[in-house]
């Protein structure tokens, strides 16, 4: 199947101004399953490109990045066959490009990781700055520095980067702060060079040990994903695999937080429950029941969670991109929660919505200090990126009356069927049309949108 018809009714949501509308109030209960990891599926996607044969992806998540993304790997000249619940065949040999058209990549960040594959390819790549979520600043000079001391010259004109080299020579690379983009990106510019390379001060997440896991199975030499120190050993040709992706680590969290936040009773299956040990960590914290299976998590919510503290840090410390769904939990906990992004300037701004919800927050910097409050209240609010989106819709559900959510095409690019999942558990959630429907025939006691 083509995912082109599909990719254009995606993006179109935006255009068409749909909405999540929530009557909250109702405890989650139930059974959910988690998709494949967002943030692997971006990198592991372009990763194909590298194999001289086709390569077979399984549990890929049916979200907009990863159907934005196919489309830019199509336009390299790559044959990408994308099929929802199904996973997607690459095959990277028919690839004649080395460029992509701004018009794409400024839809998603992770359209950079084109650079590391195509100049481990080709020797060389021009790809204009990438977009994403407006979470603050997160330069690409790691990747950069990553690149030069393979031996590539890099240069940016015009809001492109341009990357050549007559032939990548492995080297040791040492990264200033731990960047998961910059590791994975180097990565795939060193698996094709002569010689060794060494990647000091590497990311650990899990997806960073997914992709070099990936790698792997295409026949790359990768040693150390999941410490700080990742050693490659270039090799000639990367053959096509069959690989099954990890699950959501992030999806995960956001529904054990809905679970504990709505005090419900849910178990999130398909998880690997090591990777979410520094969110339940801070659940059982705030008094929370979590109970841990070989794959499952089941998370046991109460009326009002205890106060907490939070400092997001790279793995396996608190991720950040939980900092904005655990906050809405901060907000009716009992006495003062702290928490401290470490890693992003930007993300608080979802703190202005909670507000307008009856949370009591004050923001310092990168701190925002929660004063609990009796609950929340629903209201109009508008999602500034991703997970700020995610935090809204667990607000939504938490808060006495109907939550309107707006710009829900940033949700759209992380999570897949998030309404449906959340239906299945008991949350009255839908999604609509601006102006399609009348509020009181989509909520509360009628019968008839179910």
């Amino acid at each position: 199947m083509n995912s082109g018809g599909e990719a254009s009714a995606i993006k179109v949501r935006g255009i068409l101004l749909e909405k999540f509308y929530i009557s909250g109030g109702k405890p989650l209960t139930g059974k959910v399953s988690i998709g494949g990891a967002k943030n692997a599926a971006v990198a592991i996607l372009p990763a194909a490109l590298l194999a001289d044969s086709p390569c077979t992806i399984h549990n890929l998540p049916y979200i907009d990045d990863v159907i934005c993304l196919a489309d830019i790997l199509k336009e390299t000249g790559a044959k990408v066959n994308l099929k929802q619940r199904e996973g997607a065949y690459i095959d990277g040999s028919t690839v004649t490009k080395y460029k992509a058209s701004y018009e794409m990549v400024k839809l998603m960040r992770a359209s950079y990781y084109l650079i590391g594959v195509l100049l481990g390819k080709f020797g060389k790549a021009e790809i204009p700055l990438p977009g994403g979520c407006e979470i603050g600043a997160r330069p690409i000079d790691q990747h950069i520095k990553g690149f030069e001391a393979l031996g590539a010259n890099v240069v940016i004109e015009h809001g492109v980067v341009k990357a050549s080299a007559e032939k990548l020579i492995g080297n040791e690379v040492y990264l200033d702060v731990v960047s998961v983009g910059a590791t994975i990106n180097i990565m795939f510019a060193a698996v094709k060079a002569e010689g060794s390379t060494t990647i000091v001060n590497a990311a650990k997440e899990p997806h960073v040990v997914d992709v070099a896991n990936f790698l792997n199975s295409m026949g790359a030499n990768v040693k150390g994903a999941g410490t700080d120190t990742i050693r490659i050993k270039g090799v000639e040709v990367l053959n096509g695999c069959e690989y099954t992706i990890i699950p959501d680590q992030i999806e995960a969290g956001t529904f054990m937080v809905a679970a504990a936040a709505t005090a419900g009773d849910v178990v999130v299956a398909d998880v690997i429950p090591k990777h979410m040990e520094s969110i339940t960590a801070k659940l059982l914290e705030m008094g929370i029941e979590v109970i841990e299976g070989d794959d499952y998590i089941r998370v046991r919510g109460v009326q009002k969670p205890r106060r907490v503290n939070i400092k997001t840090l790279p793995y396996p410390g608190f991720p950040t991109d939980l900092q904005q769904p655990i906050s809405v939990m901060c907000c009716v906990a009992k006495g003062t929660s702290i928490i401290h992004e470490s890693l992003f300037d930007h993300r608080f701004r979802h703190v202005e919505e909670l507000r307008r919800m009856g949370a009591n927050i004050k923001v310092e910097d990168r701190t925002a200090i929660f004063e609990g409050v009796g609950g929340l209240s629903g209201a109009p609010v508008t999602a500034t990126d991703l997970r700020a989106g995610a935090a809204l819709i667990i607000a939504g559900l938490m808060a006495n009356g109907v939550t309107e959510v707006d710009n829900i095409h940033f949700i759209d690019r992380g999570y897949e069927r998030i309404e449906e999942k959340l239906t299945a558990l008991g949350a009255d959630i839908r999604r609509v049309k601006d102006g399609d429907k009348p509020l009181k025939v989509l909520l509360g006691s009628s019968n008839s949108a179910r």
